[in-house]
C-alpha cells in the first residue's frame, strides 16, 4: 500500500447540520451492556455527526480505550434495504422478498501507527430508488480525490447503508500482548463478524456478502457459512474481492477514507503531559516508511514509562525492539 498525498479531511466526509449533534448519542458506538446489540443512527444527520465525531475528533468512547472493543458506526438504515416491507415504486407494490448486498473491507492492516478500519457498505439490487455509483474500485487504486467522492457519495446517497469499525493501535495491542495470544487475522474474522451481525439485528436482510479475504479464502468462507447458518447467507470470499464487487469496493472507500482521516486528525490522549517529537510528521505510519521509523525513534520513552503513545502498536516487532534499545533499557 503506497501513501497518498494529504487531503483535507472535509474534503471527504460531509459536515453534518448543525442540529444534528442533539440526535448523535455516542453510546450507540458501542454494544448495549444489556443485549450486546449496535445501535444503528435514527436518520443520515445523526449519521454524519457520529462519523464527523470518529474521524474528526478521533472519539474514543470509554472504556474502548483500555478495555472491551472499539467504536462502530452503524449508520441509518436505507428505508430500500429493510426486510420488513420494501416499496417497489415502479410497481405499486410492496415486498419481503430478496434481501442486500454487501461488502466487507479493511485498511491499515500493517502500519506500525494508528487503527486498522473495517468498513461494510451495502444497498438492495434491485428496489433502490437511486442509481448506485458506477465507478468503485479498490480504493487503493484510485486517486485520493476519486476516494474522496465516493465516500461523500456514500454518505449522502439514501439507497446506500455503511458500517464502520475502528480497532484502535490500544485494543491491537493489548488483544496481540495477551497470554494467549489473540492475533490479527482472529480479530479481523471477529470484526467482520461483527458488521454482518449489526446489519442483521438491524432488520435488514443479506442476500450475498463479498468479503475480501483474510487468511484462506475456504476456510473464512465456510467459517462464515457456520456461524451464520440459517440466515441463508451467500457468502463470496475471495482475494482482491474489492477490485471485483461493487459493494466490497465501497466498503474499502469508507475504510480507507476512515484510517486516513482518523490518522490526519489523531488527538494525542496523553496531552498536555506528552507532546510528540515532529507531530503528526509520520509519514504513512508502516514500519518501512522513513518518516515512519525517525518518528517512533524521536518519540521512543519519551514519555517514560509508558514506551510510545496509545497511537503506537506495541505488538508490533518495530516497536518491541525499539523499546528495547530505548535510553536505559
Amino acid at each position: 500500500m503506497t501513501a497518498d498525498k494529504a487531503v483535507s479531511f472535509e474534503d471527504s466526509v460531509d459536515s453534518p447540520d448543525d442540529s444534528s449533534s442533539s440526535l448523535f448519542d455516542p453510546a450507540s458506538l458501542l454494544p448495549s451492556p444489556t443485549t450486546g446489540k449496535s445501535t444503528p443512527q435514527p436518520n443520515r444527520s445523526a449519521t454524519k455527526a457520529a462519523l464527523h465525531a470518529l474521524l474528526s475528533d478521533t472519539l474514543r468512547p470509554s472504556p474502548c480505550n483500555v478495555f472491551g472493543s472499539g467504536p462502530l458506526l452503524v449508520s441509518d438504515i436505507p428505508p430500500s434495504a429493510r426486510s420488513d416491507g420494501i416499496i417497489d415504486t415502479k410497481n405499486d407494490t410492496s415486498s419481503t422478498s430478496g434481501g442486500v448486498i454487501m461488502g466487507i473491507d479493511e485498511a491499515g492492516r500493517g502500519p506500525a501507527l494508528g487503527p486498522m478500519t473495517y468498513g461494510a457498505a451495502y444497498w438492495h439490487p434491485t428496489k433502490s430508488q437511486q442509481p448506485i455509483p458506477p465507478d468503485f474500485n479498490d480504493s487503493k487504486q484510485l486517486s485520493a480525490e476519486k476516494r474522496q467522492v465516493l465516500f461523500r457519495q456514500i454518505q449522502s446517497h439514501d439507497d446506500i447503508g455503511f458500517v464502520l469499525r475502528v480497532i484502535h493501535a490500544s485494543e491491537i495491542s493489548r488483544n496481540m500482548m495477551r497470554k494467549t495470544p489473540y492475533n490479527l487475522n482472529a480479530i479481523s474474522h471477529d470484526c467482520a463478524m461483527e458488521m454482518i451481525w449489526a446489519v442483521l439485528h438491524a432488520g435488514v436482510t443479506i442476500d450475498t456478502c463479498y468479503v475480501d479475504t483474510v487468511g484462506m479464502p475456504d476456510a473464512y468462507r465456510q467459517k462464515l457459512e457456520r456461524v451464520f447458518e440459517g440466515y441463508n447467507i451467500n457468502f463470496v470470499v475471495e482475494k482482491k474481492a474489492d477490485a471485483k464487487y461493487a459493494p466490497c469496493s465501497a466498503a474499502s472507500v469508507v475504510a480507507k477514507e476512515s484510517r486516513d482521516a482518523i490518522v490526519q486528525n489523531w488527538k494525542w490522549s496523553e496531552m498536555p503531559n506528552f507532546i510528540p517529537q515532529s507531530g503528526h510528521e509520520f509519514g504513512s505510519g508502516y514500519p518501512s516508511d522513513p518518516k515512519c521509523v525517525q518518528w517512533m525513534k524521536s518519540n521512543c520513552n519519551v514519555d517514560r514509562p509508558f514506551g510510545f503513545p496509545d497511537f503506537v502498536r506495541f505488538s508490533w516487532g518495530p516497536t518491541k525492539k525499539l523499546l528495547g534499545e530505548g535510553p536505559d533499557a
